[in-house]
């Protein structure tokens, strides 16, 4: 009798990824460390660390291409009285400024992410890379500031559960206005898309829940 319940735990755990279910769109929150990198810093990325909230969804087209849009609120500052660079005035900028980041971004798996039929080499955890079109809307020193920005990272998912997974992402972020920080055109250039200095970063934490089962006939999933 042992013998035979022994036997059918492990055909029932040895066919159960074959039938794992698999689901079309995530979301969930995320929380992280933000970076700055411009007029007030233009040397090291985390003399000034902040912080970071919000939240992502998430389209799993396929195990290799993901969509993802996000919404986050975070703060970065910069504070150029430690840097090397000096200013015409010989004057120190200190700012903080508060952003509203909204993400459009494509996600590359370096491989087969997910669970499901063995054939087809699923891994329950995979590195990606992404990038996409940005907007952020920025408030600093009593001024509002909007801009078009560019987000290109890399990143790491791991499959917790069937319809659970956690993420790490770092991602820069490339804006065009160069006034998210308050400050502009500090050595008497004026500034353009390719001398503008602002730039910040997000390295964030994830948690998703899968849902929106896809649609299967004959074996083939959509």
């Amino acid at each position: 009798m042992k013998k035979k319940l022994i036997i059918s735990l492990l055909v029932m755990f040895a066919v159960l990824p074959l039938g794992a279910q698999q689901y079309k769109y995530e979301i969930g929150p995320s929380l992280g460390m933000t970076g700055y990198l411009g007029d007030a810093n233009n040397g090291n990325l985390l003399k000034h660390p902040s912080f970071t909230i919000g939240g992502l969804f998430r389209y799993n087209h396929n195990s290799r291409w993901a969509f993802k849009a996000n919404l986050n609120y975070a703060n970065i500052r910069g504070d150029s009285e430690q840097d090397e660079t000096w200013y015409p005035d010989g004057a120190n900028y200190k700012f903080s400024s508060s952003l509203i980041d909204l993400g459009l971004t494509a996600e590359f798996n370096f491989l087969n992410f997910g669970r499901g039929p063995l054939y087809k080499k699923y891994k329950p955890i995979s590195p990606y890379m992404v990038a996409g079109v940005g907007f952020v809307f920025a408030i600093c020193n009593g001024g509002n500031q909007a801009s078009f920005t560019i987000p290109i990272g890399i990143g790491v998912k791991y499959k917790f559960k069937d319809r659970l997974n956690l993420g790490f992402e770092f991602t820069m972020r490339k804006e065009f206005s160069d006034r998210i920080d308050g400050l502009s055109d500090l050595n008497g250039m004026k500034h353009s898309f390719a001398k503008n200095t602002d730039w910040y970063s997000f390295a964030t934490f994830t948690v998703t829940y899968e849902f929106g089962k896809r649609c299967i006939k004959c074996n083939y999933i959509e």
